[in-house]
């Protein structure tokens, strides 16, 4: 599909959901891939007037689990996760549209565009963003509290795991490559006995880190994919934030930039719930685990598509590994 069928579609789809005419202009490509396409652009008419604004389409959704074992929404359950989120003070992108058939772009949806900064390495190296860094530790877990009190009813869509059950999904993704790495399976069967038990269930992100998150020189501005989007243990999520590849080289353990200690500390506020370091630590250590994992699933269709970046995320598949024996051993990784 040219740029030029995507602006008409876009015009056509815009009228339908917001019930006044648009006209979209600069349409641009941000990512391209086999599964799942985002594009920014402008468009005037749809609920300002002649003022212009900022929006991001999204179709497609990126598969990689060969069992559809581990959880993921597909495009429209992840903008209505969104809405969800956001009406408990989450900062979601602005759901303008979830696209159907008639609208002849793809599964997908339109939100409005957010400006900031996406990218790891900016975010905790540039001196523009020093004061956001001292907020965000802070921040994260304020949002990831308003995340957790979403009714799990307003999203009866997500897949349900508790910690075994999200381990054991894992393990049944490996088996199914029937793919034998030693050090592999030693983290599964760690992580499958010490998995935590009787814990409370929210719904999660699944995927909030460093590079997920939009940022500007106050602190966080917004949240992005929410394609992993889950019920489950919530401190699944401030664990995987603090894993070691989240940090992009930063010193501090929350995504590159924070302390645990001042995670906890504003998600116990938030939250009402109390912060047990050990439970996260087991998550920060299984998050290692999953990343492995997803490096396998990626490495894998590299190889499958003759991709040099994919395959490239194969072969680090090591690196958390490395990382999760010094967590259970007692290191900092």
């Amino acid at each position: 599909m040219s740029d030029d069928d995507v602006q008409l579609r876009l015009e056509a789809a815009l009228e339908r959901h917001t019930g006044r005419a648009a006209k979209v202009y600069g349409v641009q490509r941000l990512t391209g891939g086999a599964n799942r396409t985002t594009m920014a652009f402008e468009a005037s008419g749809a609920g300002d007037g002649d003022t212009r604004r900022g929006y991001i389409l999204q179709i497609g959704a990126q598969v990689l689990d060969p069992i559809e074992a581990l959880p993921q929404a597909s495009p429209a359950e992840q903008a209505r996760l969104m809405m969800a989120a956001a009406q408990t003070g989450a900062p979601a992108p602005t759901v303008v549209a979830i696209l159907d058939s008639a609208d002849g772009l793809g599964e997908g949806y339109i939100t409005e565009r957010v400006g900031g900064e996406t990218l790891g390495p900016r975010i905790l190296r540039e001196d523009r963003f020093a004061a956001a860094r001292r907020a965000m530790a802070r921040q994260c877990g304020e949002i990831l509290a308003a995340i957790h009190r979403v009714d799990p009813a307003a999203a009866p869509f997500l897949k349900r795991q508790d910690a075994a059950e999200h381990v054991a999904a894992h393990r049944s993704v490996v088996d199914s490559y029937d793919f034998k790495l030693p050090a592999l399976e030693l983290a599964l069967r760690w992580s499958a006995e010490h998995a935590p038990r009787g814990h409370r269930l929210a719904v999660l992100h699944g995927d909030f880190r460093t590079g997920n998150l939009i940022v500007g020189e106050e602190g966080i501005r917004c949240v992005l994919d929410w394609e992993l989007g889950q019920i489950g243990d919530p401190m699944q999520d401030l664990g995987w934030l603090c894993i070691r590849t989240w940090r992009f080289g930063g010193a501090g353990p929350v995504g590159g930039f924070g302390a645990r200690e001042d995670l906890f500390a504003a998600y116990e506020k938030a939250s009402g719930h109390a912060v047990d370091p050990a439970h996260v630590r087991f998550w920060e250590a299984f998050g290692n685990v999953k990343w492995a994992v997803d490096c396998l699933l990626l490495g894998t269709r590299g190889v499958e598509e003759v991709g040099i970046e994919r395959s490239a995320i194969g072969r680090r598949i090591e690196e958390p590994l490395w990382d999760f024996f010094n967590l259970i051993e007692g290191r900092e990784a």
